[in-house]
């Protein structure tokens, strides 16, 4: 493991991985020519991708076209199953990462895949495996939360804070008066440098920080607490306006609290 909490992992041309994540330790930004399939059997992660965060756990699974860059951000305790596809022989042509429905018999496969590994005597076997998996591979719609940092140091330094602790309820007035800048012109700077104003920056932020905890199972009103919500009705509320779905609805659980939330 690297000073950054990353583990160093040596890639080769190979149909599949699994890679072993312990709490604490990601992979760092980077990219290969293989379109990548990763799902999670346990546990769950984070990948980051231009700017947005995906949560890759057991009913959902992650597609990245080839020469994507993205990252693995440190997270929980988990085995990351990984599939690799050359894209001439690939029949699919979605050409944006892509979350797939890992529910029935797709998870099962995966798996299965895994397990034959990639020796020439598997050959046969893997294709008539790969070709179920193509037909039963299924588009999930899902909304992603932009993560978008200003880049003005003033705004940045704020942005940061944020991040640290999505908790922390200081409004721009607050904040100005900490970073020595008027409120008017914080918000123009968020504004110009993130493409929305620093109250739906701040939305964002808490609900990618609130993913990982409600993917790992932690109940809603916990997780509205943790990333700054007074109460979990209004937590939901947030995460159905911009998700588009509950917390329940999103992770595919009866038992993710009250139907009182992602990004």
């Amino acid at each position: 493991m690297t000073d950054q909490g990353h583990i160093s992992i040596s890639y080769e041309t190979r149909a599949s991985i699994v890679i072993p994540l312990a709490p604490g330790a990601g992979l760092p930004t980077h990219s290969h020519p293989q379109h990548q399939l990763t799902w999670v059997p346990t546990g769950l992660l984070t990948m980051t991708v231009n700017g947005s965060q995906w949560v890759v756990q057991r009913s959902r699974a992650l597609w990245l076209p080839g020469g994507v860059e993205h990252a693995i951000l440190p997270g929980s305790s988990c085995a990351m199953l990984s599939l690799y596809f050359e894209p001439y022989e690939c029949p699919l042509r979605w050409e944006a990462p892509t979350v797939l429905d890992a529910t029935g018999l797709v998870g099962p496969l995966l798996s299965h895949l895994v397990e034959l590994g990639d020796g020439p005597g598997v050959a046969d076997r893997r294709a008539r495996a790969t070709a179920v998996l193509w037909d039963l591979m299924k588009p999930l719609s899902v909304t992603t939360l932009p993560t978008i940092l200003p880049t003005d140091p003033l705004a940045l330094r704020i942005a940061l804070a944020i991040r640290q602790d999505p908790a922390d309820s200081r409004d721009l007035a607050d904040w100005g008066r900490e970073v020595g800048a008027s409120s008017r012109t914080l918000s123009r700077r968020f504004r110009a440098e993130t493409g929305v104003s620093f109250s739906s920056w701040r939305t964002f932020q808490r609900l990618s920080a609130a993913l990982p905890l409600l993917g790992a199972g932690q109940p809603v009103a916990r997780v509205a607490r943790a990333v700054g919500y007074g109460s979990p009705s209004a937590f939901v509320a947030a995460f159905r306006r911009e998700i588009g779905a509950t917390p329940a609805a999103y992770f595919g659980t009866s038992g993710a609290g009250p139907e009182l939330i992602p990004s």
